[in-house]
């Protein structure tokens, strides 16, 4: 049975999070029996035709997306982005270290496990201000000795965004994309790997994106006692098909990108949509008289993906919750770190949402100011 539309929620988790209808739609459809297969996508071997015309086709979109060229390797690993906190260090980090901008919780975690391996400086840290701004790129420097400098495009817990491609100083600059990826035009040749999770904007949980430049790729450090499954060697050479890849995660991922290129118009297109409904919620905390206080304050660095704000008191944001999901509005309460709410609004996450949300706090704070 197709589930009705008009009888989904509108989810603001921050991941897993939403996917396009017609991506789900179409994974329905074929469920049970793919095309030409005789089986569902989920019974296929990774090593059969199907498959590799499944991975091979949302490789060739997202190229087609990003415009890389074949001096990047495109890879779908497992793991996830804290999977990558350890094997990019693992396999990049030098003795010189590396240069980590400390942006929030997931730059902090990445520059732990980077830690576990070798010398790690921070060029910046927005740690003093509880994380509610990023740095302009004269703000900072990098080493020019330093193996690669790492930033984090977007922090989902702090809801702040890089809106730029950061400055390097010419060093080889590595991005956790995960919360953002694909949500606007993005210069991928500025960076020499860029890695997400699926989960937030292009797939279910499961599969991780890496895209890996072949010149960052060839200082790969040799190290024969590191596990094979931590090494980019392992996964290029068998162009992500070493072992089982996650199947369905992939099949997914190519479907949403399907849905981004083909009925979206691409990344400029879903840019568009993306401000449009952040522009709509930032403008009804900004206008709350107070009510509503934004944790991100400077404009230029609030995250069009994940929308953070507080109100007068704690129990009141657990009463808006509380009647927020009454009313079909799902995963608005904020990171278990920080508190507060929390509106994640991802590239599938529809306009007609925002609305509904800013017509609720509108009616709380008339009842509750």
């Amino acid at each position: 049975m197709t589930c009705e539309c008009e009888k989904r929620v509108f989810n603001f988790s921050a991941g897993p999070a939403v996917l396009p209808v017609s991506a789900l739609q179409e994974a329905q459809r074929d469920l049970v029996c793919y095309p030409g297969a005789g089986a569902s996508i989920m019974e296929l071997s990774h090593r059969g035709k199907v498959v590799d015309g499944i991975v091979k086709e949302a490789e060739a979109r997202l190229r087609r997306l990003l415009n890389l060229g074949d001096d990047y390797h495109v890879l779908f690993l497992q793991g996830g982005a804290t999977t990558q906190f350890s094997m990019i260090p693992m396999n990049f980090l030098g003795e010189n270290g590396a240069d980590y901008l400390e942006e929030g919780t997931w730059s902090k975690k990445a520059m732990t496990e980077a830690r576990r391996v070798g010398k790690v400086v921070v060029p910046w840290s927005g740690k003093e201000g509880n994380y509610n701004r990023l740095p302009a790129d004269s703000d900072y420097k990098v080493r020019p000795e330093a193996s690669y400098f790492h930033v984090t495009s977007n922090e989902t817990i702090h809801g702040v965004e890089f809106h730029r491609e950061p400055e390097a100083y010419g060093v080889p600059m590595v991005c956790d994309a995960s919360s953002d990826f694909l949500s606007r035009p993005m210069d991928a040749h500025k960076y020499a790997l860029i890695y997400a999770g699926a989960q937030k904007n292009i797939g279910p949980a499961g599969v991780t994106v890496v895209i890996l430049s072949d010149a960052l790729y060839q200082k790969r450090i040799e190290d024969e006692k590191r596990p094979i499954m931590l090494d980019y060697k392992t996964h290029v050479e068998n162009k992500s098909l070493y072992n089982t890849c996650p199947v369905f995660s992939i099949y997914m991922v190519g479907l949403v990108l399907k849905w981004l290129e083909e009925e979206i118009g691409g990344l400029e297109k879903i840019y568009q949509l993306n401000k449009k409904k952040a522009e709509l919620l930032y403008s009804a905390i900004d206008n709350s008289n107070g009510f509503c206080a934004p944790h991100v304050s400077n404009h230029v660095d609030r995250s069009l993906m994940n929308v953070t704000w507080r109100l007068p008191s704690e129990e009141l944001e657990k009463k808006f919750v509380q009647e927020a999901e009454a009313l079909g509005m799902i995963g608005l309460k904020g990171h278990r770190s920080v508190g507060g709410l929390r509106a994640s609004i991802y590239n599938a996450f529809p306009y007609e949402g925002v609305e509904r949300l800013v017509e609720f706090m509108a009616d709380f704070q008339r009842r509750h100011a």
